[in-house]
């Protein structure tokens, strides 16, 4: 499954290439309770085609009419601004008086989509500058640390390597924790040395690799848009995989299992090469506290958890969210009555 950024590029260049105008919408700044977050992006054909999403349907429709309307075929780019006023918020139906801001902008062969897909191909991090009066756009090198900035000159934009997840063990947990994972664009990698779990593997859209799992958290080059979980109940497999996985930049490391036999596990790791600030990154038991008993369950709490952890929700000792106030308001998606 691709990213819905990488889908709107890759059909933003296919459009060009097949000789059609095309326009490209980022979100650039929202206020209030917006319903899609700030970098979202969807890319409108002149005949009104459209791919990917801004607004979770609030504004697409306008949008579409305004491409069909002036076609933007090579002008610069352009700021549009929906619910600044009760009368436009309710017209668009952004929930909760919620303001858009977006960048419209001409597809051209100058606006190097393809060399940018190029470069995201590749698991490379790279930042793209519009400049708003001419259209021009560079592409250089990202960092970690860089977001979305636009100041109505110039719009920085941030693309690179998707989230991974690395799942240890082909077993039935991981079946729901793979497919839920893609559900959320994740893409989904697992690693089971085992035969009789890894013969009777079939989650399409999911790499399967049968090395040994210390092997396949380095052969995956861990970055921070990467997470580690382990659900083989195995010690030999999990801790192999952990050993080389919190001594890695990955964002999110997990391991099934009771805190009992955590605690076990944690005088295991200590043993090896590892600090104990790296065994301190551990998730485990992994997952949010939800009283998960199946497999579909246990999964939905493991993703519950892998997606605070992204967010930057605090978390307590034993995986519960804390009530932390700018925690429930820094979900994009939010709508407070």
């Amino acid at each position: 499954m691709d990213s819905v950024d990488t889908e709107v590029l890759k059909s933003a260049v296919a459009w060009l290439e097949g000789g059609h105008k095309a326009t490209l919408a980022t979100v650039v700044r929202t206020w209030g309770s917006a319903p899609r977050p700030v970098g979202a992006m969807l890319v409108i054909r002149n005949d009104g085609h459209v791919v990917g999403s801004v607004s979770g349907g609030c504004v697409e429709d306008d949008l579409i009419e305004r491409v069909k309307a002036h076609q933007m075929t090579g002008g610069a780019p352009e700021v549009v601004t929906y619910g600044v006023t009760a009368e436009q918020a309710a017209r668009f139906g952004l929930p909760c008086g919620g303001t858009l801001q977006l960048v419209l902008e001409p597809v051209r062969q100058e606006s190097q989509l393809k060399e940018l897909l190029e470069i995201i191909g590749r698991h490379e991090l790279v930042a793209r500058t519009l400049e708003m009066k001419t259209g021009a756009v560079k592409l250089e090198s990202g960092r970690w640390s860089d977001v979305l900035e636009f100041d109505g000159a110039v719009l920085k934009s941030i693309h690179g390597p998707r989230w991974r997840l690395l799942i240890i063990g082909a077993g039935q947990t991981s079946r729901f924790l793979a497919q839920f994972a893609q559900a959320l664009d994740y893409q989904v990698t697992v690693c089971d040395p085992r035969e009789e779990y890894a013969d009777e593997w079939n989650v399409p859209g999911v790499n399967l690799i049968r090395s040994y799992p210390d092997d396949a958290v380095l052969e995956l080059n861990s970055d921070p848009h990467l997470a580690v979980v382990a659900v083989t109940h195995d010690p030999k497999l999990d801790d192999a995989a952990l050993t080389e996985a919190l001594k890695s930049p990955s964002f999110y490391v997990g391991a099934l299992g009771s805190r009992k036999n955590n605690e076990k596990r944690r005088q295991r790791l200590a043993e090896f090469d590892l600090s104990a600030d790296e065994i301190a990154r551990l998730h485990g038991p992994v997952g949010l506290k939800i009283g998960s008993k199946t497999p579909a369950e246990i999964a939905i709490a493991i993703i519950a958890e892998m997606t605070a952890v992204r967010r930057g929700v605090k978390l307590d000792s034993i995986g519960v969210v804390a009530p932390v106030a700018a925690a429930a308001t820094s979900d994009p998606f939010a709508c407070s009555s």
